[in-house]
C-alpha cells in the first residue's frame, strides 16, 4: 500500500464522513472538494465548461505571472492549449515521433544503469534525465547529454519545484495569507528558480531563433518563433505569441512532461522490487513474446500482463491526487448544492483512483484490476490518473508509450532489487510531500539480464 500524506491523506477521510461533496476552508478561502469517480466525472466531464477553469493561486500565480498552459484561463489558455496539442503531435506526440525519440533515448538510459554494475543507485536522476530528453526533443528539436550542466540545471529545478510548491508554507500559509510571502523561505527559493528558468529558455530559445529556418521546423520553440513571425509582420501585434507565453508554455511542458512520467516510472521499479514474484511474470511475458529484441509500441496489446502492471502502477502511486485545482466558470447547481462562480474546486483525483466502489482491492498493488479472466488487458472507467475534461493533462498520449517503452525496455534489460542489506519489506512506499508524489529517497539494484 502506499501511504498518502498530508492533505491527500485527510481528504478522503473527510469525503468518509462528509459524502462525495463538501466544503474545506483554507483561511478565508472556501473549496470545494468532489471525491469518488462518479461525483468527479460529473463535474469534470458532464459539466466540463462549469468546472473548467483554472485557480490560479498566489504560489501558481508566482510560478506563471499569467502566461503559459498549465496556470492560465481564457482566450490566451485556449489559444496556447490548442497551439500546443497541435505542435505536439506535429512534433513527437503522434505514434511514430514519438516512438523514435524514445527508441533513440533508451540505450543512453540503459549505459547509465549498467555502469552501476549491478550495486544500489538512486534511480531519480537518470530516469528523468531520460524522460526529460523526451520532451526536450519535441518542445527544442534535440536531446541533451546528461552531463550537460543546463540541462542537468533545469531537470533538478523542476524536481525541486515541485517540492517547494507542495510545501505546506506554500500551499497553506502562502496561499491563504499573501502578504506573509516575505517571511516564507521557500518562496524566495521558488522565485530564484523561476527567474533561473525564465533566464536559461530564454537563452535556449535565443540560440534557436539564430538558426530559425521557417521551412523546417525542428520543435515546438521554432513552430511558435515562425507564427509569432508571421503575425507580426501582418501587422497583429497584440497576438498572444509573445515572449513571455512562449518561456512559460516551455517550462510548463518542459517540467510537466519531466516529473509525472518519470515520477511514475520510478515508482513502476520501486514496486517490481518490493513485488518480486509480479516483477517475475513481467519478464517472463516479455521474455516470451517480444525475447531479446527492442520492445515496440505495438507489442503493448500482446503484453496484457505489463500493460495492467503499468496502469497499476498509475493508480496505486496516484501521483497528482488532488489534481490541479480547478475554478467554476459560472454560477453551478451541482448535486443540489448552489456553487458561485469562481469558487475554488478541488477534485480529488486520489479517491476516484482508490475508490472501494469502483476497485476490489483499492489499497493494494494488484495488477488484476486491470485484466479480465483470461487475462486480457481491460480499460477502466475510473482509471483518472490524467485527470479528465477541458483540463485532461494534454500529453497523455505521450506519456502512455513513454511509460510502455522505458518500462518494457528496462525490465527486459534489468532485474530491480533492494540493496542486499535491505528486504522487500523494508522498501517504503511512503510519497514524499509535494505538489505531485514522488517516491521516498531509495536505492535500488538493477542487475543485468543479457
Amino acid at each position: 500500500q502506499i501511504k498518502t500524506t498530508s492533505s491527500c491523506k485527510y481528504m478522503p477521510l473527510l469525503s468518509k464522513k462528509y459524502g462525495s461533496i463538501f466544503t474545506v476552508h483554507f483561511g478565508p478561502k472556501k473549496v470545494v472538494v468532489l471525491a469518488g469517480y462518479k461525483t468527479v466525472k460529473q463535474a469534470l466531464v458532464n459539466q466540463a465548461e462549469d468546472f473548467g477553469d483554472r485557480d490560479i493561486t498566489p504560489v501558481f500565480y508566482d510560478f506563471n505571472q499569467g502566461h503559459g498552459i498549465l496556470f492560465t484561463n481564457g482566450d490566451s489558455w485556449k489559444e496556447m492549449r490548442r497551439f500546443a496539442l497541435t505542435n505536439l503531435r506535429d512534433f513527437g506526440m503522434g505514434k511514430k515521433g514519438s516512438e523514435e525519440k524514445i527508441l533513440e533515448e533508451i540505450p543512453y538510459l540503459i549505459e547509465v544503469l549498467e555502469k552501476h554494475e549491478g550495486k544500489a543507485f538512486d534511480t531519480a536522476q537518470p530516469v528523468l534525465y531520460a524522460v526529460s530528453n523526451i520532451i526536450s526533443a519535441i518542445v527544442y528539436g534535440s536531446r541533451f547529454e546528461y552531463t550537460d550542466p543546463l540541462f542537468t540545471g533545469l531537470v533538478d529545478r523542476v524536481n525541486e519545484n515541485v517540492h517547494l510548491i507542495g510545501s505546506a508554507s506554500m500551499q497553506v500559509m502562502y496561499n491563504m495569507f499573501p502578504w506573509l510571502g516575505p517571511w516564507i523561505n521557500n518562496l524566495t527559493h521558488l522565485k530564484k528558480n523561476v527567474a533561473d528558468m525564465k533566464m536559461e529558455v530564454t537563452e535556449l530559445v535565443r540560440g534557436l531563433k539564430e538558426t530559425l529556418n521557417p521551412h523546417m521546423c525542428r520543435g515546438f520553440v521554432d513552430s511558435f518563433l515562425v507564427r509569432k513571425q508571421t503575425l507580426e509582420e501582418s501587422g497583429n501585434m497584440d497576438s498572444f505569441y509573445h515572449d513571455d507565453n512562449l518561456v512559460f508554455s516551455v517550462g510548463n511542458l518542459f517540467g510537466a512532461g519531466t516529473d509525472t512520467t518519470g515520477t511514475t516510472l520510478r515508482w513502476g521499479l520501486l514496486l517490481m522490487a518490493k513485488y518480486p514474484h509480479i516483477q517475475d511474470q513481467v519478464q517472463e511475458e516479455i521474455s516470451s513474446v517480444i525475447g531479446s529484441r527492442q520492445p515496440l509500441v505495438e507489442d503493448r496489446k500482446n503484453l496484457p500482463y505489463t500493460d495492467a502492471v503499468i496502469h497499476e502502477t498509475q493508480r496505486l502511486a496516484s501521483i497528482a491526487p488532488m489534481a490541479v485545482p480547478h475554478t467554476t466558470s459560472r454560477d453551478v447547481t451541482f448535486q443540489g448544492y448552489f456553487i458561485k462562480k469562481g469558487t475554488s474546486v478541488i477534485p480529488l483525483l486520489t479517491s476516484v483512483l482508490q475508490d472501494d466502489s469502483e476497485w476490489e482491492s483499492p489499497h493494494t498493488f494488484n495488477p488484476s484490476h486491470f485484466l479480465d479472466e483470461q487475462g486480457g488487458f481491460v480499460k477502466r472507467d475510473a482509471f483518472m490518473a490524467f485527470s479528465a475534461g477541458r483540463r485532461v493533462c494534454l500529453g497523455e498520449g505521450l506519456a502512455r508509450i513513454e511509460l510502455f517503452l522505458f518500462f518494457t525496455s528496462l525490465l527486459q534489460r534489468f532485474r530491480f532489487s533492494p540493496p542486499p542489506e535491505v528486504t522487500e519489506d523494508d522498501l517504503d512506499l511512503t510519497p514524499l510531500p509535494g505538489f505531485t508524489l514522488h517516491p521516498s529517497p531509495h536505492q535500488l539494484c538493477a542487475v543485468s539480464r543479457v
